[in-house]
């Protein structure tokens, strides 16, 4: 066991690829064509040795770099002593299931300071944009979009022209000696190569001048050869027009700000990014507001599950430090999975009712820990099915599994290289034993069920029975895969809506945000739950950091689709842009204008929560559903 490596990662080497081609996530980030991993590593000093041995380093900010490392590399790569901790990708989800009045936007947009975001740079990094709707563009017809990176296209092919022609002008250009492209004689051919934006090799980078090019060729044929970058689900083009669109029929939040646009790859069918293409985007965003000398507001509508929650992965610090950079702000939503089932937490740790009683262990805290048994159900036709368990590593269980038909089983302690394997019934259950990170202080025991012999896990209540032996602390979190993965019958009984907030939500320096009804004014009920969990020991809580920061209207909310219409959206994706409005609202005033030209970062959070308004229901602040409270930009400005 390397103590570099996360325990996906170790339980990914150490398991067969024909093995985790089966799983939801143990195969991410490998690629089986060039035998290759995407790696995630946070390091010191240079990697440029690592070059010559056919390791491609794409260096980010911050320490942080992402290698695609040979398989029969990485243990290699591990051991360097610049190499301090090293994560796989992870795969994220769009939190997807006018609100501008409830969050007192109007009283700065339409009368002094009549705000409207102008000198503020938006990025959306989600599925792309449909650049062509009025949303998006000035009264003259050309684009506010400033850049436009396609991460899934791929590069070096010529506007107009098929690939292989472009390769015959690649080897030309190599033959005379010029370093460019030839037009070999004939019609010209001087369309520019597409190419990723400098120090990347993934996608495309389209300026505004190519895309106001697209936008004024003669044909849809030609525009699409001129700029073939489509939003083909539509999420990031509602989440752009609610942030920042401005047509005569609908305006966003700040419908003068500009607009940076990343399309995030597709690494497989289910279309959702992972951590590498976020990271890569959230970079590149940066420097380029760096480069434009704008201030910056970075819209994150998805999160995942994996992680203890207590802001100690690699992309939760990443944005920590990202959010430090250059005139920056980051918000992020909460997610959607507060109503999901997919989250348990408690205790082992009880009151002594019965003095003289042995069933028990005595805690250092004078309390008795006793047994416990999660109940988890699991629907029909579930291919496959992880479950996350994190505790406290000052304690100490017995951990038995019980599958549906009754057969049940001791899992051993702490074995060397952490991986054991089981069977009960027709299901096959992986379990990883991970150890406290030198980053993070939980510890995780992961289990990865898959079936053995048919299409599907053994269907039915499995229960996991933990059994004290040393406890200090007695707390216990479970984490299922997103809701989006999982059928709607696979939960757990009694579940927990406490910390239910998606990662990266749990980022302690981005603005994270939850989803509340402005109908009813209440919290929806659907949306991730931060903090309210006093009793938790690990992590930013212990710390103090409550989150959700506030919350902004979730349900119904009126936004632009790629069919040109308007279509109401429900889901923490779509409150998060209604927030990153507003930060390029405040940015707009102190710094584009003077007020304060420190308003960013940390600063714009203090003014958002300061200003939050009290919503139905909520009688404590923060809480875990809303933070601070309702969005209200209008009080969150300085008198």
């Amino acid at each position: 066991m390397n103590q570099k490596l996360e325990d996906m990662l170790q339980l990914a080497l150490q398991t067969p690829e024909e093995t985790r081609v089966r799983t939801e996530e143990l195969n991410v980030g490998f690629n089986a064509g060039t035998r290759t991993w995407e790696l995630i590593v946070k390091y010191h000093g240079s990697l440029d040795t690592l070059k010559a041995l056919g390791i491609e380093v794409e260096y980010l900010i911050a320490g942080y770099a992402i290698l695609t490392v040979p398989e029969q590399l990485v243990d290699y790569m591990v051991e360097l002593e610049e190499i301090e901790y090293v994560e796989k990708p992870k795969r994220y989800f769009y939190e997807a299931e006018m609100p501008a009045d409830s969050s007192c936007i109007p009283q700065v947009t339409l009368r002094n300071p009549n705000l409207s975001g102008a000198g503020v740079l938006v990025a959306v990094l989600d599925s792309g944009i449909d650049y062509k709707l009025p949303e998006f563009r000035h009264p003259d017809g050309s684009t506010r979009i400033r850049f436009l990176w396609d991460q899934t296209l791929l590069p070096d092919a010529p506007a107009g022209k098929a690939a292989g022609d472009n390769a015959e002008r690649r080897n030309r250009a190599a033959e005379n000696g010029t370093g460019q492209p030839d037009s070999g004689g004939g019609e010209d051919t001087a369309a520019p190569l597409r190419r990723p934006p400098a120090g990347y090799r993934l996608g495309v980078e389209f300026s505004s001048e190519q895309i106001n090019q697209a936008l004024t060729a003669p044909s849809m044929q030609e525009q699409f050869e001129l700029l073939p970058s489509t939003d083909t689900s539509g999420h990031g083009t509602a989440v752009a027009g609610i942030a920042a669109g401005n047509s005569p029929a609908y305006q966003g939040v700040a419908p003068e700000a500009e607009l940076l646009v990343v399309k995030l790859g597709v690494p497989d069918v289910s279309s959702f990014p992972r951590t590498t293409e976020i990271m890569r985007a959230v970079t590149y965003a940066i420097n380029k507001a760096l480069e434009l000398r704008m201030p910056l507001v970075i819209n994150l509508s998805f999160g995942n599950t994996y992680g203890a929650h207590d802001g100690s992965s690699l992309i939760e610090r990443f944005l920590d430090n990202a959010a430090e950079i250059g005139r920056t702000v980051i918000c992020v939503g909460s997610g959607n999975e507060g109503n999901s089932g997919g989250h348990l937490a408690g205790s082992l740790l009880q009151q002594n009712t019965m003095p003289g009683s042995r069933d028990g262990v005595p805690s250092r805290t004078g309390l008795i820990a006793r047994p416990v048994s999660v109940e988890l159900a699991v629907a029909d036709y579930e291919r496959t099915l992880n479950v996350q368990l994190w505790k406290n590593y000052c304690d100490t269980y017995r951990i038995f599994l019980r599958s549906p038909g009754g057969q049940e089983t001791q899992l051993p302690g702490m074995i060397s290289g952490g991986k054991y394997t089981l069977r009960l019934e027709q299901t096959e259950v992986l379990v990883y034993f991970g150890e406290p990170a030198p980053y993070a202080v939980a510890e995780e025991i992961y289990f990865e069920m898959l079936p053995v012999g048919r299409n599907y896990i053994n269907s039915g209540i499995w229960t996991i029975r933990l059994e004290p032996l040393q406890v200090v602390t007695g707390r216990y979190y479970f984490y299922l895969p997103s809701a989006v993965v999982r059928s709607a019958g696979t939960g757990f009984y009694r579940s927990t809506p406490e910390v239910t907030l998606t990662i990266p939500a749990t980022a302690a320096k981005v603005i994270s945000i939850g989803a509340y009804d402005s109908t009813y004014e209440a919290y929806a009920d659907f949306s991730g739950r931060g903090y309210a969990d006093a009793n938790r020991t690990i992590g930013v809580v212990a710390a103090g950091l409550a989150k959700p920061d506030l919350a902004a209207p979730g349900v119904g909310i009126i936004a632009p689709d790629i069919y040109g219409g308007y279509t109401p959206m429900t889901g923490t994706s779509f409150a998060t842009p209604i927030v990153s409005g507003s930060c390029a609202l405040l940015m707009e005033w102190g710094i584009v204008r003077g007020n304060d030209v420190f308003l960013y970062g940390e600063k714009v959070k203090a003014y958002l929560r300061r200003g939050a308004r009290a919503l139905r229901g909520e009688t404590e602040y923060p809480n875990g559903r809303v933070g601070w409270g309702g969005l209200c930009v209008s009080t969150s400005l300085p008198e």
